[in-house]
């Protein structure tokens, strides 16, 4: 299918800085998803550059996330994307080798069991 024959979809970030450019305040939408203007204290975005063969990244948090809410941030991330893995490769062996690493990382950072 030409590609000015696809549906296009848009997701938007917005950075709201401090005069030190420091995020103080983040926000998303995803009109398809049905998210418009949704606040949010952190975000992280992989992209896959597959001609260098790199993944680039943007991680931003604001300067009020609190150390407490990051901890279950990267928490629920790494197990997201274990279930993420699993369904892009099909690797159940490794897909469970990373939830153990989930469990192990939640059970150090004495975080309750969510999900």
């Amino acid at each position: 299918m030409p590609e000015d024959k696809l549906h296009k979809s848009e997701i938007k970030i917005n950075v709201a800085l401090d005069d030190n450019r420091i995020p103080e305040k983040l926000s998303w939408t995803a009109r398809d998803g049905g998210v418009v203007n949704q606040e949010s204290k952190a975000i992280m975005l992989s992209v896959w550059d597959s001609k260098v063969q790199e993944s680039m990244r943007i991680d931003l948090w604001t300067k009020d996330m609190p150390v407490d809410e990051m901890k279950v941030f990267f928490h629920q991330t790494l197990v997201s994307m274990s279930d993420t893995f699993e369904r892009a490769t099909g690797d159940k062996k490794m897909s469970d080798t990373m939830k153990d690493f989930c469990d192990y990382f939640a059970e150090k950072l004495e975080l309750k069991n969510d999900k």
